[in-house]
């Protein structure tokens, strides 16, 4: 019989690696799309070095029509997977138009090219608790109000509404997975989480003598990367396209998250950190916390890792990364 096929643009991110390794435990051929650049660049691969030789990875540019279209012509794929974008919040801050060129107009060419190419595949559009921003209630359901307080987050909005415009004027099974925070040892180094433990192992280790951060006191709903993919696949297993809210429902600040990974290696986190006034952001949101009862109810979605064993996780990752650099 033959495997389904999957598409993920993005494939050699925090969210596209855990995914493909999920896929292939499902039997499913894997594909993927990434940046010429990251390509030629070995080391950019390291989180799907282990499953490489079980992928095909296309390079290509999702802010090009051509190379979308191109790349759907010759896999056809049955499900796509769309993680590729600009998505560090405060980037969006300093180059607006990279951010809204990226990420609405690669989702747009995807989603034009699917429906010409294949129109039967299945699409998932990775948005985000962003789109919410200022938002007038908490927690945060499906039918919550959109503010974005960010590019980044109007980006993510216009991704969205692209999205139920194809599906309901295309007739595209095409979703959206708002979700919040999910972080892991694969997180990127520019995120506070993985700055943060990062960090902290350096400290440990000689290696680093302090840490600047700005709003500690800001507060987040964080879960494991590996979980939420589980939500996405599951997303793109219904008998019809929905939306989505994919979080833990618990809130914690970056403070929580210093004390727990600081004290991990023995260390109190106030003799390292230093405020510094450039990293905190022009707009911060408002209580940012999912409602995922519409996942738990349909998709028979739960998180497993709890919050301070996923700051174990990736502190204990960390340290052994950097012990062995020693």
């Amino acid at each position: 019989m033959k495997k389904p096929r999957a598409l993920i643009t993005g494939i050699a991110g925090q969210d596209g690696s855990y995914l493909a390794e999920l896929l292939l435990r499902e039997g499913f051929e894997v594909f993927g799309i990434e940046r010429r650049a990251t390509l030629e660049a070995t080391h950019n691969f390291w989180r799907v070095a282990h499953i490489q030789s079980q992928i095909e990875v296309h390079a290509g540019s999702v802010d090009s029509f051509p190379s979308i279209y191109s790349i759907l012509k010759k896999v056809v794929p049955d499900y796509c997977f769309h993680f590729a974008a600009q998505s560090f919040v405060s980037y969006s801050f300093e180059d607006e138009f990279a951010t809204m060129n990226v990420n609405v107009n690669g989702t747009h060419y995807l989603l034009s090219a699917i429906a010409q190419v294949c129109p039967d595949c299945r699409l998932y559009f990775a948005g985000s608790s962003e789109m919410f921003g200022k938002v007038d209630s908490s927690p945060q359901t499906e039918e919550t109000r959109f503010r974005p307080r960010s590019v980044y987050g109007i980006s993510k909005l216009v991704g969205h509404e692209l999205v139920r415009n194809y599906r309901e004027s295309n007739k595209l099974f095409a979703c959206t997975g708002i979700l919040y925070n999910h972080e892991s040892p694969r997180r990127g180094l520019e995120f506070v989480t993985r700055k943060i433990t990062s960090t902290a192992a350096q400290i440990k280790l000689g290696l680093a003598h302090e840490l600047r951060l700005g709003n500690i006191d800001a507060k987040r709903d964080w879960g494991f990367a590996g979980d939420y993919v589980e939500a996405i696949y599951a997303m793109l297993m219904q008998p019809t396209p929905e939306d989505f809210v994919i979080g833990t429902g618990e809130i914690h600040s970056v403070r929580n998250f210093l004390e727990i990974a600081f004290g991990e290696l023995g260390l109190n986190y106030l003799d390292y950190i230093i405020i510094d006034q450039k990293f905190f952001r022009p707009a911060e949101e408002h209580l940012l916390i999912a409602d995922p009862n519409k996942a738990k109810s349909k998709l028979g979605w739960r998180p497993k890792v709890a919050f301070e064993d996923l700051v174990r996780m990736m502190i204990r990752a960390d340290y052994d990364y950097y012990m062995k650099k020693r």
